[in-house]
């Protein structure tokens, strides 16, 4: 049996995803809370011992240490036979919905989210820069999602599990009432929530939290 140990920190989408995705195959995880709003992932001290690309989360498997969540989800996904394509249109899929949320959709709400919540004084016009992307991103996935259940079709895959990550925080948090905004959005996070052993973000991700400003 694979040991996991997973390295992050509880605001972390990323990690959630990571977290999410053991927990849905029946596997556990020792969890390494990471000191990111101290700063500790810049120093060079654990950019040697843990992740050379200063980036959390981690993921150490009997002691290897993988990094870069969708390459994760792909292994994870290939080890124990749940959530990945079973013909090569599904594995396209899946590698192209993957790569569009962590280009756009993570790649924005993530850095959006962190500026406006966890940050005491973000730059109005940067904030109002990204969010005008970000509402182009959630209509694309929202437009998408009222021609089918998941995001490849009639189930769900490690695509959805990477997607909606930053978007099942409280919306206090990125101030988005998807319910009200993307309704398509928001009954696919609710199909994904009934799934066995679905857990919300900050249940499964123990630890200190980073102070919120909103």
């Amino acid at each position: 049996m694979t040991h996991y140990r997973l390295h992050y920190f509880p605001e972390s989408g990323n990690s959630y995803k990571l977290a999410l995705m053991l927990t849905l195959c029946g596997e556990t995880f020792e969890p390494v809370w990471t000191d990111f709003g101290g700063g500790v992932t810049r120093t060079p001290e654990w950019r040697a011992r843990v992740n050379e690309m200063g980036e959390i989360p981690v993921l150490e498997e009997d002691g290897q240490r993988l990094t870069q969540t969708a390459p994760i989800l792909l292994r994870l996904a290939e080890r124990y036979g749940r959530f990945g394509g079973t013909t090569d249109a599904e594995r396209f899929e899946i590698l192209r919905w993957l790569f569009w949320d962590n280009h756009k959709l993570t790649g924005y709400m993530a850095t959006y989210r962190y500026n406006r919540a966890f940050t005491p004084s973000p730059d109005p016009a940067v904030l109002a820069f990204m969010k005008r992307r970000i509402d182009d991103y959630l209509g694309i996935l929202d437009a998408h999602l009222r021609e089918q259940p998941f995001a490849i079709g009639d189930k769900p895959s490690i695509a959805d599990i990477s997607m909606m990550a930053y978007l099942s925080f409280p919306r206090h948090e990125a101030g988005y009432d998807l319910a009200v905004s993307h309704p398509a959005i928001a009954a696919w996070l609710a199909r994904m929530a009934e799934l066995p052993g679905w857990k919300a973000p900050y249940d499964l991700l123990p630890g200190q939290r980073l102070h919120c400003y909103v």
